[in-house]
């Protein structure tokens, strides 16, 4: 087993705590005693935090809608698909009538990348995400 420390996306508390791995599988989490935020201790959130990297029901590559069916497709023609669509919404409309919700679910930096591209791509400040508090 392999413990791997990281912050636990879902708020921005910043508690800390390792991932668990057997393999290339996430197995679990372990609160991590030094950090002066969480103090070995997680909320019920934090606990879970690796259910979804297993799931089943997880994608793992990209849709698009075609004739009123998903269809798998490239991740090139996915993003193309997603930019050209939010261009012409955002030219037609205005940058307002664009939203962005990011996830707990991905890094800190990922997240920072999200909001970066929602402002200054698509000139919206619209943009949120599921865990605040």
């Amino acid at each position: 087993m392999s413990r791997t420390r990281s912050i636990c996306p879902f708020c921005g508390c910043g508690c800390s705590f390792y991932i668990l791995t057997e393999g290339d599988r996430v197995i679990g989490v372990e609160p991590s005693a030094g950090n002066p935020v969480n103090k070995g201790m997680l909320c019920a959130k934090g606990w879970n935090a690796f259910d979804f990297v297993n799931s089943p029901d997880r994608l793992v590559k990209p849709l698009i809608r075609k004739q009123g069916t998903l269809v798998e497709t490239s991740w090139d023609e996915a993003i193309t698909t997603v930019a050209t669509r939010l261009s012409d919404i955002g030219s037609r409309s205005g940058p307002r009538s664009l939203g962005f919700l990011s996830s707990a679910k991905v890094t800190n930096e990922e997240n920072y990348l999200f909001m970066k591209m929602a402002r200054a791509a698509f000139k919206t400040n619209s943009v949120d995400h599921c865990a605040r508090l």
